[in-house]
């Protein structure tokens, strides 16, 4: 499961259950699952708050007898972080700085949807970062307190500095210099244990340390031991925190032969063999270390991933052996193209990467456009022939905000790969621009989703739906994904939200009612009793074509309608009710069967049942994967019994461990469905008979 996936927990103050449930409407057409409580009273409140934990509060000034300013003190009280908007009439000032000045998040106005969500979207953003840097917090004082436990037991003399004082040794370190206790070491300068002659040279390589200018971490010194001997020490400094607060670390390898050994063997390790440039491995590290820099200096830097064009083609021409060879011809060309202090790998088999600080965007891109001048101009002589070859030269930015080394080298791998969307032969300078991200517009994935539909890029994936209790046959739903032009899925979340905006979703519909059909046809056909559940939008509902057209696409399947299960959300079915009953309706007469998913989530589940004729309930996932609290198992169980008692079967999705079963068991659920049992695949290949 996705952190996308993840449900939004709401707590409502309102006047209109109708209007509160159009709130939370609003934040699931955004692509978030959501959960909601109406606050009819203190007492609700109260027991909302000590059952669980929630994510937003949406708070007209008064309803239900109880103030917005009375919720918020509420949760000042019990000192929740639940991130409170007062939702107002009007767009006063006056009334939104008072609201402001009171601890509201936010005061935005009823009926600004947009504004609404946009800022719904940054208070959940925020939460999530707070919410993650408390577990930081608390995983780092963990690590620090395993840290300490290692260190007091290393081998290696360790010590930590802060100012260039001593703040923490082992007992190794201890040892090494003679030292009984720490805590004589504690306040003494660094500088103390090198030897008087080395001191210049020390000082010089702590301030090109300290500045990110050294071209190394390492520094060969002579120490003074506690009787005034002198040993031979290799000083390893890396960053580090201490007791919350950032200093150095420097670890103490004392046999020299040994260090000239390790230095050699580190040397060869972070080599490629063939152009005595930095290797992946290496550059890789070099990366991790430059975002740390970036991140604490709050500066930047440009990174380059140069890829030769063609180059399997001119492989396949001059053969191996001359490849190499130019290869390394290149790897010289940009040895003097790229400045002095630059980090420099040959990344892949004819893929170059560099790293330089201190550069602003413009300025890498006129360098790699410098550089892609010249490799194109740069004849390499090889076996008495003249090879000539160009390069796609992909750059973007490393700044404080930057994710890990991974994400920014798939940033500047895609950018690279830009250079042949424009010109297929490649030899061009594509620069990714931060500035240039923005929100998908709607019109160009509804292009997208389009050309998938003209030619045929959807694909269905089907996952068993299997009954706890021994029978109902072999049951699977049907998702639907989209395939890029690379093979790679595309996930629903992604597209079908523009496609609804550019009314594309009746026409993804009805493809996969066409697919399902006729692969459940196949399958059927093969002996098989199966039946298929098959999700259709609320778009959908609203057509009044679809039932006809259903009709015609049953009959000419030749298969018994009550093969197939229509199912649509539960959100759907509020906001479109009228047309869900007609639908659901029109489906009994056709002998199909119909199942509401995401079960649970509105503020009164059961009202819609009182309309729609439904054979089964999907129970939203959130349910599932709250099974370990008492609070959910017991809102899951009532929810059960009463469905039961209304003659309908239920579906709980998400199951992913063993432990689940028993307890989905004891509830009283019908079905099971999740990853546990089978991930969603291509084909309808569950062995039905290994759970009977």
């Amino acid at each position: 499961m996705s952190k996308k996936a993840e449900t939004i927990k709401l707590l409502i103050l309102h006047e209109s259950r109708d209007d509160a449930e159009q709130l939370m409407n609003l934040i699931r057409n955004s692509g978030r699952a959501t959960r909601g409580q109406l606050i009819d009273s203190a007492d609700t409140l109260l027991s909302a708050l000590n059952s669980g934990q929630w994510d937003l509060m949406l708070l007209r000034p008064e309803a239900e007898g109880m103030t917005a300013h009375e919720c918020l003190q509420q949760v000042k009280k019990l000192d929740k972080d639940i991130p409170a908007l007062l939702l107002i009439d009007g767009n006063e000032a006056e009334q939104i700085t008072e609201g402001l000045m009171n601890g509201f998040e936010d005061v935005v106005p009823a009926d600004d949807e947009e504004r609404l969500m946009l800022v719904i979207q940054r208070e959940l953003r925020n939460l999530g970062e707070r919410r993650g840097r408390r577990l930081a917090e608390f995983n780092l004082r963990e690590a620090e307190k395993r840290c300490n436990v290692l260190l007091d037991s290393s081998r290696d003399a360790i010590t930590y500095v802060t100012d260039g004082m001593h703040t923490y040794a082992n007992q190794a370190y201890l040892e090494l210099f003679g030292y009984d206790d720490a805590e004589d070491l504690e306040g003494m300068p660094i500088m103390d244990m090198v030897s008087p002659k080395d001191h210049e040279n020390f000082k010089n390589f702590l301030r090109a340390y300290s500045a990110g200018e050294s071209d190394s971490n390492e520094f060969v010194c002579h120490g003074i031991c506690t009787d005034g001997t002198e040993i031979q020490a290799r000083m390893i400094f890396s960053n580090a925190t201490y007791d919350g607060e950032p200093c150095t670390q420097i670890l103490i390898r004392t046999n020299q032969a040994d260090a000239q050994l390790q230095e050699r063997l580190k040397e060869i390790s972070s080599q490629d063999l063939l152009t005595g440039l930095f290797n992946r491995q290496h550059f890789t590290q070099e990366l991790d270390k430059t975002l740390q820099w970036a991140t604490t200096n709050s500066k930047t830097a440009v990174i380059f991933y140069i890829q030769l064009d063609n180059f399997a083609a001119i492989q396949s021409d001059i053969g191996m052996a001359a490849a190499d060879m130019v290869i390394s011809d290149i790897a010289m060309l940009l040895k003097e193209a790229v400045p002095q202090g630059a980090v420099l790998a040959r990344f892949g088999d004819e893929i170059f990467t560099v790293i330089i600080k201190e550069k602003t965007l413009d300025q890498g891109a006129a360098l790699a456009e410098k550089i892609r001048a010249g490799i194109e101009d740069h004849m390499s002589e090889v076996q008495e022939r003249t090879v000539q070859v160009t390069a796609s030269i992909g750059v973007t930015l490393i700044s404080e905000n930057s994710e890990n080394s991974e994400a920014v080298i798939t940033r500047v791998h895609q950018t690279s790969e830009g250079v042949r969307e424009g010109k297929p032969l490649g030899n061009g300078v594509n620069v990714f621009d931060p500035a240039s991200v923005k929100k998908i517009d709607a019109n160009d994935t509804a292009a997208v989703v389009q050309d998938a539909i003209d030619r045929g890029l959807f694909k269905l994936l089907f996952q068993p739906v299997i009954d706890l209790r021994g029978g109902g046959g072999e049951l699977y739903e049907a998702f639907l994904r989209m395939v890029d032009d690379n093979g790679k899925e595309v996930s629903p979340a992604d597209f079908l939200g523009a496609a609804s905006q550019q009314e594309l979703s009746e026409k993804i519909d009805r493809w996969v009612i066409l697919q399902s059909i006729k692969l459940l046809a196949d399958h059927r056909a093969s002996g098989h009793d199966t039946r298929l559940i098959i999700n259709i939008t609320g778009e959908s509902l609203r057509d009044q074509t679809l039932l006809p057209w259903l009709s015609v696409a049953l009959k000419a399947a030749r298969m018994p309608s009550d093969a197939i299960i229509f199912q649509f959300n539960e959100s759907d079915a509020t906001t479109y009710l009228k047309q869900a009953k007609d639908f659901t309706r029109g489906l009994r007469e056709l002998h199909c069967k119909v199942s509401l998913s995401r079960f649970g989530c509105s503020l009164n589940p059961f009202n819609n049942l009182k309309h729609l004729e439904v054979d089964y309930l999907k129970i939203d996932g959130s349910f599932t994967k709250d099974l370990g609290s008492k609070e959910s198992q017991d809102a899951l169980k009532e929810m059960v019994a009463s469905a039961h008692s209304q003659g309908k079967l239920t579906i709980a999705p998400f199951v992913e461990s063993a432990a689940m079963l028993s307890t989905l068991w004891q509830i009283g659920v019908n079905y099971i469905q999740g990853y546990y049992l089978q991930a969603p695949t291509e084909k309808m290949n569950y062995d039905f008979s290994s759970d009977e």
